[in-house]
């Protein structure tokens, strides 16, 4: 069943480094998206197998939920708006990207939902100047 969780996750990796978005983006699935604030000096988008549901299907097979989460961290200069909009506005994009699409790359997941509550972790940012963002995607498998 992981097999599932993890052709997920690849195929959101691959839709990510695939995409045109308004920074340049090069995804990574890992396990923790933990780094040094010196890494964090770039961009750092990571895919993060997170769960899997199922339930009581048909003879045609048993739905599974797949989650992954996305986090969009980057070290902060001064922690201003003019730095941290455009990063907002990443996060923005990428939950559009996945938004009612089957995943190409695994195409037996759909999307069903999209989380990202809160839309930053105020914690990194006020103790680390580090931008953080987690999305929850919500994905569909249907074999």
């Amino acid at each position: 069943m992981a097999a599932g969780l993890l052709r997920v996750a690849d195929a959101v990796v691959a839709e990510l480094n695939a995409a045109t978005l308004s920074m340049p983006v090069a995804a990574e699935r890992a396990y923790q998206p933990v780094f040094d604030l010196a890494e964090l000096k770039d961009l750092h988008v990571t895919v993060v197998p997170k769960g899997l549901e199922q339930e009581l299907g048909s003879r045609n097979g048993t739905p599974r939920e797949v989650k992954v989460d996305v986090a969009v961290q980057k070290k902060l200069g001064a922690a201003d708006a003019a730095e941290i909009d455009p990063l907002v506005g990443l996060v923005e994009e990428i939950a559009e990207l996945f938004k009612l699409k089957r995943l190409p790359a695994y195409h037996q997941a759909v999307w069903t939902k999209t989380e990202n509550v809160p839309i930053y972790s105020q914690e990194h940012l006020a103790e680390l100047r580090q931008f953080t963002s987690v999305l929850t995607f919500t994905f569909r498998i249907t074999e």
